[in-house]
């Protein structure tokens, strides 16, 4: 179960992506990629399976074939800016017939668009390595003009005059921002032609089993955005991120345009514990050791970016990266991460207090338990050991250890958490309600099945509040759903991911099918698909859920409802909800960290507008720079000047005096040693629980005044 209800692998997760380039010259052809029988015979069994098996009921016809064709371009030539309309013109005698030559094994129409691609990809970077410094010395940086960066609606490059071009300014783009950053004119020709040098060897190394996987891809993230075909060396992979045996820096990543870009980080992990890497940061460079020659990572495949980072236990990785935070491309930073295996231990439940003052001057302890991960040791279940661990019985003991300190209410921290086993999701709503169902599911075959709590055993049944963000995802959704449906706590954050769908692996003559089987409801009948769990209170958030979550992913399942099951409710928290809400506005709108974080996001959201263009002109574009350093300085110290601090004189001085909690991602954070580092999502969770107390165990009082277990804290 651990497979199934899993977000995203613990450690590298390998999302298949080919590098993109933009235009095209005339030079001598590889030979031509072509399938083997067993690709052949697998295609076969892949559409057999994703029209008997998938939750969806789709019918491989000429409709699914135009959306294969239309999904295969994007992925051979995302940004339209390497195949010409003329090729496209081509390609359209294969738009509706995709799914017969699929069922008949005839995978010719993915491999000729394929060798088509990559013969313009060749010649375009043979030209480009050739005449690239006779390009950037006709470059101009005082004409006015633009690129657009996402072209995937734009046209197909009519002509190859207009597709060299686009790929122009790609590199004059690229010269500016090196420009900018300072380097030199010759180091920026050195390094320019070493990235493209790098791109054309690559190319080359090309294999059918890169076309294959990708083509067969194209038509299996129709049915979902789950469901994938694994190639037999990224079933390895896979295999190897579900072990935990990997030994690296404990980072998820996944390609985005020429970058590889940081998904999110390892709970206790390298990367985590060293601090400075965050999700969403870009991966540009990758070193060895401590000193050394940089690689130049952008435009590498995932796999080959993969590989540079992992290593050895105890060995040190250095990794140049553009940050989240970053007003443009050339603001980067270096960070040095030793090598290490993230151990089960650190993976396990942790608990924490923080002491909130009341109102009346009253001191009072709250307990956190943080679970980054809904775990269970199968092999030590297995043998019967009777420590296994798992994150039922770790947060059973927490939550005795907390009862006896005294704790006047208990947050569950599930930010981040991506998920994992479904029993243990089950087991840990059971800590916390008498007894009944947790959620429902439903297969592809539309039969419904429940997990439960059966039998009425001891529970926690004090003031409890569940706190999400966006990265809450899977299990995690399946227990604050339940306790949202119970009523049983209050839930705050930010809208969770929405990952309500099961997947199985089924292997095949070559290689595996991840395959979408079943779909999560929670007990009120609502789907946690695509719409997540919304909080009872929600905090601002910088996540943009246009770009992260289920509803930002290409053909994610919808929402719907089943019949709800009937269940107790253990609180009135709605009638709680409008006083909780309005103590929460007060205080927030006197917080200085709060108020950064809405100002913040007031500026990312203004600057978006023109997100798509950016300008080729220098003077522009360093006005730009400009701006954006002069915003993000005035917003820290306003922040800085209501917190008695000093303010900061230059924008250098930013990313080394400003505290943890200015961190863009600081809602991922957790609890700090000191007050001035104090995590602002969970203090604010702390005030909320506390505002709730008396409400909570008046309510408690009146309902079940007989009930007593060996979790009360009251």
């Amino acid at each position: 179960m651990t497979l199934k209800t899993s977000f995203i692998p613990l450690f590298f997760i390998y999302f298949f992506s080919l590098y993109s380039s933009y235009a095209l010259a005339n030079s001598k052809n590889e030979i031509a990629l072509s399938p083997t029988r067993d690709q052949s015979l697998t295609g076969m069994e892949v559409a057999t399976q994703l029209s008997k098996r998938h939750y969806l009921d789709i019918v491989l016809n000429d409709e699914l074939s135009d959306r294969f064709y239309q999904r295969y371009l994007s992925s051979l030539d995302a940004n339209k800016n390497l195949l010409l309309q003329e090729d496209i013109d081509d390609f359209k005698r294969y738009r509706l017939h995709l799914d017969d030559t699929l069922m008949r094994g005839d995978l010719s129409p993915g491999f000729a668009m394929f060798n088509r691609y990559r013969d313009r990809l060749q010649n375009q970077l043979e030209l480009i390595v050739v005449t690239l410094p006779d390009i950037i010395n006709k470059l101009d940086f005082n004409k006015h003009e633009q690129m657009i960066l996402d072209r995937k609606d734009q046209s197909w490059p009519a002509n190859i005059e207009e597709a060299h071009d686009l790929w122009r300014k790609r590199i004059k783009s690229a010269v500016l921002n090196l420009r900018l950053a300072g380097k030199e004119e010759e180091k920026i020709v050195e390094l320019l032609t070493k990235r493209f040098k790098n791109q054309l060897s690559r190319s080359k190394q090309l294999n059918n089993e890169d076309v294959f996987q990708l083509y067969m891809n194209s038509l299996a993230q129709l049915y979902d955005p789950h469901t994938n075909y694994l190639s037999p060396r990224s079933s390895e992979n896979f295999n190897i991120n579900m072990s935990l045996k990997l030994e690296g820096i404990g980072a998820v990543l996944q390609r985005e345009d020429d970058f590889t870009k940081v998904v999110r980080l390892v709970h206790a992990g390298p990367a985590d514990k060293q601090g400075q890497l965050q999700p969403s940061d870009r991966i540009i460079a990758v070193g060895q050791g401590t000193e050394g020659d940089m690689a130049d990572v952008i435009g590498w495949r995932l796999d080959e970016v993969v590989q540079l980072i992992r290593g050895e236990k105890d060995t040190t990785v250095r990794l140049e990266v553009i940050p989240v935070e970053a007003k443009s491309d050339q603001d980067t930073k270096l960070i040095e991460i030793v090598r290490d295996t993230v151990k089960l231990e650190e993976q396990s439940a942790q608990k924490d207090t923080i002491e909130i003052v009341d109102s009346e001057n009253t001191t009072h302890k709250i307990g956190i338990i943080d679970i980054p991960a809904f775990y269970i040791d199968f092999d030590a279940l297995r043998r019967r050991d009777p420590n296994y661990r798992s994150t039922t019985r770790d947060v059973k003991r927490l939550l005795n250890e907390l009862v006896k300190e005294k704790v006047s209410g208990i947050i569950i921290d599930l930010r981040d958490n991506g998920g994992g086993s479904l029993k243990e999701a089950n087991e840990l709503t059971g800590l916390f309600i008498d007894y009944g169902p947790t959620v429902q599911i439903r297969h592809a075959s539309e039969r419904i099945f429940r997990e439960q709590k059966l039998t009425s055993t001891p529970y926690y049944d004090g003031p409890l509040l569940v706190l999400i963000n966006r990265l809450s995802a899977s299990a995690s959704e399946i227990f604050a759903a339940a306790m949202q449906d119970y009523q049983r706590a209050i839930v705050v954050g930010g809208q969770s991911f929405g990952k309500g769908t099961v997947q199985s692996l089924t292997p095949l003559r070559h290689g595996q099918l991840k395959l979408t089987e079943s779909k999560f409801y929670r007990i009120s009948g609502d789907s946690t698909q695509h719409r997540g769990v919304v909080p009872d209170i929600s905090f601002p958030s910088l996540y943009d859920k246009e770009k992260v979550g289920e509803s930002a992913l290409d053909d994610a399942l919808v929402w719907d409802f089943i019949n709800p099951v009937r269940h107790r409710k253990y609180y009135d928290i709605p009638n709680l909800l409008a006083s909780l809400t309005q103590k929460h506005k007060q205080r927030i709108i006197k917080d200085p960290d709060f108020q950064y974080l809405l100002e913040e996001m007031a500026l990312i959201q203004s600057n978006q507008s023109d997100d798509n263009v950016i300008s080729l002109n220098e003077a522009k574009r360093k006005q730009k720079e400009e701006k954006g350093k002069a915003q993000s300085l005035a917003l820290e110290n306003k922040r800085r000047t209501a917190k008695g601090l000093d303010p900061i004189k230059d924008f250098k001085e930013l990313g080394e005096d400003k505290d943890e909690s200015t961190n863009p991602h600081s809602e991922n954070s957790k609890l700090k040693d000191d007050e001035d580092n104090a995590d602002i999502y969970l203090t604010e969770s702390s005030h909320i629980i506390l505002d709730s107390i008396d409400l909570f165990n008046r309510q408690l009082a009146s309902a079940r005044p007989e009930k007593k277990n060996a979790f009360n804290a009251r």
